[in-house]
């Protein structure tokens, strides 16, 4: 059974994010992929303790109520192409279509019967760009 395994917050301005889950969660943050990349790595605590990690990303568009405005919350599932067709088929949307994650595997958003945004990823650390 799938269980949420990662989560994402998206953020108009990721340092001030950064600055506001650190002070109040003391939160870790790590730029994935050097300098420029707008993606953060969160540790949420040590590895011995239940609870996920996650990520943050710059918002991709403005928070007009059409942006995404809650934390995404992604599952592992064992295969990507499956369970994005049998979300559709039960009335789920695709939101963003399966992307590579390099290193990590491969990507979909999708959008349940009731509006919700959540992810899920087929692990690969094969895949490349």
């Amino acid at each position: 059974m799938p269980r949420p395994s990662h989560f994402e917050v998206m953020a108009d301005d990721p340092e001030r994010a950064i600055a506001f889950y650190s002070a109040l969660l003391g939160w870790s943050f790590t730029n994935w992929g050097g300098g420029e990349a707008d993606y953060w790595l969160i540790t949420t605590g040590p590895d011995d303790e239940p609870g996920i990690n996650g990520g943050l990303m710059r918002r991709s568009e403005a928070l007009t109520g059409t942006g995404t405005s809650a934390f995404i919350c992604t599952s592992r599932v064992p295969d990507l192409d499956s369970t994005v067709a049998t979300a559709t088929e039960n009335g789920g949307t695709v939101e963003l279509p399966r992307m590579p994650v390099p290193g990590v595997g491969w990507l979909a958003y999708l959008r349940d019967t009731e509006g919700n945004l959540f992810g899920v990823i087929q692990e690969d650390a094969s895949v490349t760009a």
